[in-house]
């Protein structure tokens, strides 16, 4: 008997009906994303005690059609506009829902999961050639039958990012509790240029744009080796470790990503062989906050830029580090504008695969474990993935539990699967002692 038995799937639509010809535009930071996919899971334990096998399950749906009278964007449809670009006709035709049953509890489940099983908790279906009648969200709701759930979410990354999906979850969540959301989203265009706040003289921020440029014209797909991920915890402790390990004696400390983001550019850098320099590194940070946007925000809004890695040492934390952090500093409000309206002026009908860089993403902004459908019980692990995965590979790095601290942060990494073995054995990893929550060789822990 398989692992995970797939019930049924079905169509959720909202309890309202959305206004006649209501369309929604998509971000030009999401056109880029056409390509690409995002996927999550929360795991919760709580399941026994709540009824027979199913009744969770349909609270669940109840709730989420109640909460999509506030998505319009999410239960629409995706049709082009007249200049070739892809935009939401609010059309209530509905996200689906897969309802699934697992063998054993979730803590037996945790204990041995790994990158293949989990996606088996996030239902995803390729956009074919009628994206008219294509669902750009699915939800998953897996019941373990020993005791617990998980929750998958998927949508297009054209449409939402992390950010905004992990919005979409706590909209689910604040619903199922109390019938009511603490943050309902807003659906508007990315902010212009506010005249009064231009810098005179300004020069345009030409490196993002420049590897915006490189992204566009490099669109191909490369070959897709077979990846595993593994996640890691590292407490408050752990990270103010490798906070001061990165830091200069002269220079200011660097924040849980950027020493994070260095840790890792360093370690897989050398499983992948190379001796001297460091691999070819891109950040993706959530501009939301140097965009000046509200917490409900709903939107791609992520931004990729190149690290320079010239002249870097392979082993020297505390460049790799500053490295992150200069490139960190420069994606300011000023920054990022510059991009948005070099995209919007140069109009790209050929939207990139994400390159070949190692991707190394800051998903700070998110706080995946505050989220509760049922008071007492918060989520026990939440995984983040953006498929496809080509190239070197892919970091995610967003707080840990509260329990583990201020500066707790989850890091799960992709990888070649010979990789990640050696990821895991990585002496400089093993020196601040995380916990290996997914993955080869959890022992090492």
């Amino acid at each position: 008997m398989a692992e995970v038995t797939y019930i049924c799937k079905r169509t959720v639509v909202s309890t309202k009906p959305v206004q006649p010809g209501k369309h929604c535009s998509l971000s030009v930071l999401g056109h880029q994303m056409e390509k690409n996919h995002v996927r999550m899971v929360y795991y919760y334990r709580w399941g026994r005690g709540e009824g027979e096998a199913g009744e969770m399950t349909k609270r669940l749906r109840e709730s989420l059609s109640e909460m999509l009278t506030h998505f319009p964007i999410a239960t629409g449809r995706l049709i082009k506009n007249d200049n070739g670009h892809w935009m939401i006709k609010c059309n209530d035709a509905g996200v689906r829902m897969v309802e699934a049953r697992a063998k054993g509890s979730v803590e037996d489940w945790l204990q041995s999961v790994d990158r293949e099983k989990e996606l088996k908790l996030v239902h995803w279906e390729d956009m074919l050639y009628k994206p008219y009648f294509w669902s750009t969200f699915y939800a998953q709701i897996t019941e373990f039958e020993g005791g617990g759930l998980a929750i998958g979410l998927s949508c297009t990354h054209l449409q939402a990012d992390p950010t905004c999906a992990t919005m979409f979850i706590k909209a689910w969540a604040d619903t199922t509790l109390a019938h009511k959301m603490r943050a309902p989203p807003h659906f508007h265009p990315l902010p212009p240029r506010r005249p009064g706040n231009k810098i005179p003289n300004h020069k345009p921020y030409t490196s993002l744009i420049n590897h915006y440029k490189v992204l566009i014209h490099n669109s191909t797909a490369f070959a897709q080796a077979k990846h595993t991920t593994v996640a890691l915890a590292f407490s408050h402790h752990m990270v103010k470790a490798c906070m001061g390990l990165a830091q200069k004696s002269s220079g200011p400390s660097p924040s849980p990503f950027e020493a994070l983001a260095g840790l890792f550019w360093v370690c897989v850098s050398k499983v992948k062989g190379l001796r001297n320099g460091l691999v070819n590194m891109s950040i993706c940070m959530d501009t939301r906050k140097a965009l000046g946007l509200d917490r409900g925000f709903f939107g791609s809004c992520m931004v990729y830029n190149k690290v320079d890695s010239e002249g870097l040492k392979e082993h020297e934390l505390s460049q790799a580090a500053i490295a992150v952090g200069e490139v960190v500093a420069k994606m300011d409000v000023e920054g990022v504008m510059d991009l948005i309206e070099w995209l919007q002026h140069n109009d790209s009908q050929s939207p990139p695969l994400m390159n070949n860089d190692l991707i190394c993403s800051s998903l700070e902004a998110v706080d995946p474990y505050s989220i509760k459908f049922v008071e007492e019980f918060e989520p026990v692990r939440v995984s983040y993935y953006v498929e496809p995965v080509f190239g070197i590979g892919q970091v995610f790095i967003f707080p840990a539990p509260a329990g583990e601290g201020l500066f707790g942060r989850v890091v799960m990494v992709t990888l070649p699967e010979d990789e990640a073995v050696k990821l895991c054995e990585d002496e400089l990893i093993l020196q601040f002692s995380p916990t290996i929550l997914m993955g080869v060789n959890k022992n090492y822990a």
